[in-house]
């Protein structure tokens, strides 16, 4: 099937990673702004089966060790192709390109992100025609509803923009289509184990209310794919009971995720970040993070390129969550998932608890750019309490903001500082040692200040391992 391809096409390549001292050329990824990759569906009429154009340099006219802009438009064909199922094949670009020795894929849609080693040019890979006739005859043998099949790789830096805000109104456009449709009117999920190449122990539920974190897969993809392709990366997952309707947690997702990681992870919740967050790989559109010192959370997008208002970067951040983990405070997402309802709904704080798109409630920092892609789904009077990069630039910051806006989260913090108060003493005690200890952080706690006239105990969203504990009067701390 390959005998004319000069590099090795199989599966055991999957999930190769090439360092940057080991590429021949990069296209697309972080440093280069516009990228696409798209299918469409046709009529039989306008495709040519096989044609592969180049709009652009080629890779072999490229210089080594250089970057560049790249667009990929794969049309499909054949009597089954519908227009629902292109999110779907598009999917399968990340796959299928991960099976060509010394090719690397990541993430999908306006993020991709592609690598050629040295070693593959110099075997003989040098031009996007070689693999166009990977990825034609892939498609053909893997999806055999698709009846014919041409694409064009796109390099020249100003059709790459001009098609690329032709692809995002694609994008919206299916998008907007899965709107609507709740959770609670299906009794079958879908998961997705496209990523299980480079995270093992991730599955993606998908649910009309949960896009899947890549931001690729709606329910109603995922639905047409397990349809024709029953045996495939996507299948059916009977809901069975509602186990907690707040956090999201359902028998068939538990069934279902705990044998394709087998056994690695045993409970899902679709609808928190604490607990047992719906786990990530690496293909996230977006990452929320939790930031203990105002008791609220952050979402940072790949696009973003500074620090996160707690100092931390997107890669960070990402590589916080990644690889298949469950981690408190940290939750893959994808964009449309913050336009859901159903985003961080056990989350939400107050009166917010228990509403739809209540989990804005507790979301205070976002780069503006992907505010101002959601704020249609934001609650307008949250929406001028949420700050952005161009508002604050540390914690610190943040809190002066949140306190001026009155946003929810503020009240959160009076809460614990009443709750936790001691009574007032009259006297100093001398300074007392308690017996050895542990004092674990509970799970999604906020940062706590503990303060009264007679001692001050400061537990800062740590794990604390001490053989003593020694308590001390606060005037002791004086002269």
């Amino acid at each position: 099937m390959f005998e004319d391809i000069p590099v090795d096409v199989g599966v055991i390549y999957e999930g190769e990673r090439i360092r940057k001292n080991q590429m021949y050329v990069e296209l697309g990824g972080p440093k280069v702004d516009k990228k696409f990759e798209l299918v469409r569906a046709r009529s039989m009429d306008e495709v040519e089966d096989g044609k592969i154009t180049i709009i652009g340099p080629d890779i072999k006219d490229m210089e080594p060790g250089s970057r560049h802009p790249l667009g990929i438009l794969i049309e499909v064909a054949g009597k089954e192709v519908e227009e629902e199922l292109e999110g779907v094949i598009e999917r399968r670009i990340h796959e299928f390109c991960n099976y060509i020795e010394g090719f690397m894929h990541l993430n999908q849609r306006y993020d991709i992100w592609l690598r050629l080693s040295k070693k593959s040019f110099e075997k003989g890979l040098n031009s996007f025609n070689i693999i166009g006739k990977v990825l034609v005859r892939l498609f053909k043998a893997e999806l055999p509803f698709i009846e014919k099949i041409q694409i064009t790789f796109i390099t020249d830096p100003d059709k790459v923009a001009e098609m690329y805000e032709e692809a995002l109104k694609v994008y919206e456009e299916r998008d907007a289509r899965a709107r609507g449709l709740k959770d609670e009117e299906v009794d079958t999920f879908y998961g997705c184990t496209l990523c299980q190449s480079f995270a093992p122990t991730h599955m993606c539920v998908i649910t009309p209310q949960r896009y899947s974190n890549c931001g690729a897969i709606s329910w109603f993809d995922a639905r047409a794919a397990a349809r024709v392709d029953p045996k495939g990366p996507l299948f059916e997952i009977p809901k069975g009971e509602c186990l907690d309707p707040v956090k999201g947690e359902y028998s068939g997702a538990n069934e279902m995720i705990k044998k394709k990681t087998l056994g690695e992870i045993q409970r899902v919740w679709l609808y928190t970040a604490f607990g047992y967050p719906h786990t990530s790989c690496g293909c996230f559109e977006a990452a929320a993070f939790y930031i203990p010192e105002v008791n609220g959370f952050g979402v940072v997008h790949r696009g973003f390129r500074g620090q996160t208002v707690n100092g931390l970067t997107f890669v960070a951040i990402a590589d916080s969550t990644a690889g298949g983990r469950q981690v408190d405070g940290f939750h893959g997402i994808s964009i449309e998932y913050m336009r859901s309802p159903k985003f961080l709904q056990a989350d939400a704080i107050g009166e917010w608890f228990g509403k739809p798109h209540g989990g804005w409630s507790r979301v205070v920092w976002v780069p503006s750019e992907v505010l101002e892609r959601v704020k249609d789904f934001v609650p307008p009077e949250l929406l001028d309490k949420i700050a952005t990069e161009k508002d604050v630039s540390n914690v610190e910051e943040l809190k002066q903001f949140l306190k001026e806006r009155g946003h929810p989260v503020v009240e959160t913090w009076k809460e614990v500082e009443e709750a936790a108060a001691p009574p007032a003493v009259e006297e100093a005690a001398p300074p007392a040692e308690a017996a050895p200890a542990a004092v674990p952080a509970a799970v999604g706690a906020p940062t706590i200040t503990v303060g009264g006239a007679g001692i001050r105990l400061i537990l800062k969203n740590a794990k604390i391992y001490a053989e003593k504990v020694i308590i001390k009067p606060a005037s002791s701390e004086k002269g």
